[in-house]
C-alpha cells in the first residue's frame, strides 16, 4: 500500500501508476442490496431465472453504478492518504462503461495519478480509474475520479 503524507509526496506520483486493489466478487446478495437502495429493480439485476433464460449475459449483472460506488472502498486498499482534516469526492470524469459485471464477477481497481493541483491549500487529485474483471480483456469501466483533500 502507498503511504502519502502531504501535497508534494502526492504530487511526486504525477503520471504514475498508484497500484490496484485486492479483488473484490460481486455477490447476488450486493446487487439485491444495491437494487433496495435505489429501487432499481430491473430484471436484468434481480431476476436469476429470468436473466438465464433472457439475458445476453445468461446471469445477472451489477447495476453500473453499483461498481462506481465501490471506487472509495477499493481506492483505500490501494493508497492510505494521511495527515488530513478533510477529503472529499469531488466528481467523475470521462467515465465509460465498457463491459457488464455479471454475478459472481470478481473485479479490482486499477489506478493512475493523471493531475494534481495545488488549490490555495487543497489538493485536487485526477485519478485514472479502471475496473478490472478477472479473466476479462474488456474492463468493467475506466474514467477519472477527482478528489479534494485537505492536508494539515
Amino acid at each position: 500500500m502507498l503511504v502519502i503524507k502531504s501535497h508534494d509526496e502526492f504530487a511526486s506520483h504525477l503520471g504514475k501508476e498508484l497500484g490496484f486493489s485486492d479483488y473484490h466478487t460481486i455477490t447476488q446478495e450486493q446487487i439485491n442490496l444495491f437494487s433496495d437502495a435505489t429501487l432499481d429493480h430491473q430484471w436484468i439485476h434481480t431476476d436469476t431465472e429470468r436473466a438465464k433464460t433472457e439475458s445476453p449475459f445468461k446471469a445477472t449483472i451489477a447495476h453500473g453504478y453499483l461498481t462506481l460506488s465501490l471506487i472509495p472502498y477499493l481506492w483505500k486498499q490501494i493508497v492510505d492518504i494521511q495527515n488530513l482534516k478533510m477529503e472529499i469526492n469531488y466528481g467523475i470524469e470521462k467515465l465509460r462503461f465498457a463491459q457488464a459485471v455479471t454475478v459472481n464477477s470478481e473485479v479490482r481497481l486499477v489506478v493512475k495519478l493523471v493531475e494534481i493541483a495545488n488549490l490555495r491549500g487543497v489538493t485536487k487529485a485526477t485519478i485514472g480509474i479502471t475496473l478490472e474483471i478477472k479473466d476479462q480483456k474488456k474492463p468493467a469501466f475506466m474514467g477519472e475520479a477527482v478528489f479534494l483533500y485537505h492536508f494539515i
